[in-house]
């Protein structure tokens, strides 16, 4: 007799599998991370190894010893938390910290709720910001690009994004912003961060991949960065000393790398366009309430987490007329 499964809500009827997304998304990632190595080396190489590896290895015991199910690391949706986590990453930070990060992704932000498809959060910015919370020192020194052959001994500075909230205070963002790498520069990557924050041209042509591909569509990258761009604008207009311009803000931080791939996860985002649209632009009106008003430089990663709590409201207040039913019209 055929067994028939039903998974939890919300259901999409297609002819893609789950691993021909996942290694979609993976593949449209390789042009980020070669840049990534481009300027980080061996530190990129070693934490994207451990925290793929080991993404996979918690993944498939906690399915086959403690879920006691049929294990699915090899269905790609590990390896990509894996490489979403080390683009999060400073590239020098010691790995025994990126097991811990794979393991709170894996364990906490995914197989606590059941598996692939049951999550609430985005597994790799779990893993992100619990590590940031546990080992703030180490998540906040970033290294020097250009170190190829360091690892934890690279020389380590602030973020952009960082040197600006501190010194904005003090100073004429204009002047902050002249000792600063150009647009240009942070366009290119040429700047500290992590391995995700400093290629906004490749997760551009990595998303031009997914929307060719019909893996994402546009609602939440535009949204996101829009929102950004519009609130900044007008701050910067408003007080052009006070505030950054909306360019420095698109540039720079973990803003590309999470409207891109975060905040687009299927699992973790609203299924309908208008629930795609409300979503996205809460998460840039909450990532320019954090990035100005907030203690942290940065505020992509928090925004994002809070409105992935939102999405079941979303999914559920926000649906397509059904078939059949009548719409008045008035």
């Amino acid at each position: 007799m055929a067994r028939f499964i039903v998974s939890p809500s919300p259901h999409i009827s297609g002819g893609e599998s789950v691993p021909r997304l996942m290694y979609g998304v993976i593949i449209s990632l390789l042009p980020a991370f070669g840049v990534s190595v481009f300027y980080f080396g061996i530190g990129m190489l070693i934490i994207t190894t451990v925290s793929v590896l080991s993404c996979i290895l918690f993944e498939y015991l906690i399915q086959k010893y403690i879920l006691k199910v049929r294990p699915s690391h090899l269905d790609g949706s590990a390896v990509l938390t894996g490489l979403l986590l080390a683009f999060c990453l400073p590239t020098n930070i010691p790995f025994w910290m990126v097991i811990i990060g794979a393991l709170a992704a894996i364990g906490i932000g995914k197989m606590t709720f059941g598996g692939l498809g049951n999550n609430i959060f985005n597994p790799a910015l779990v893993g992100r910001v619990f590590l940031f919370i546990s080992f703030p020192v180490a998540m906040t020194s970033w290294p020097e690009p250009g170190q190829w052959m360091q690892y934890t001994d690279a020389a380590t500075g602030a973020t952009p994004l960082a040197v600006m909230k501190e010194g904005i205070a003090t100073r004429p963002a204009g002047e902050i912003l002249s000792e600063l790498p150009s647009f240009l520069q942070l366009f290119l990557g040429n700047m500290k961060g992590s391995s995700g924050e400093v290629a906004a041209f490749a997760l551009l042509i990595g998303m031009c991949y997914m929307l060719y591909r019909k893996i994402i569509t546009w609602h939440i990258p535009v949204s996101i960065l829009g929102t950004v761009f519009l609130f900044t604008g007008i701050l910067w207009l408003v007080n052009p000393d006070r505030f950054a311009s909306p360019v420095f803000h698109l540039l720079t931080g973990g803003l590309m790398l999470g409207a891109i791939y975060m905040a687009t996860d299927y699992v973790t985002s609203p299924m309908t366009g208008r629930g795609m649209l409300i979503y996205g632009a809460g998460i840039g009106i909450v990532t320019v309430l954090i990035r100005i008003f907030g203690a942290y430089p940065e505020g992509v990663q928090f925004a994002i987490l809070i409105f992935n709590g939102f999405t079941p409201l979303l999914n559920k207040y926000i649906k397509p007329v059904r078939f059949g039913k009548e719409v008045a019209h008035g």
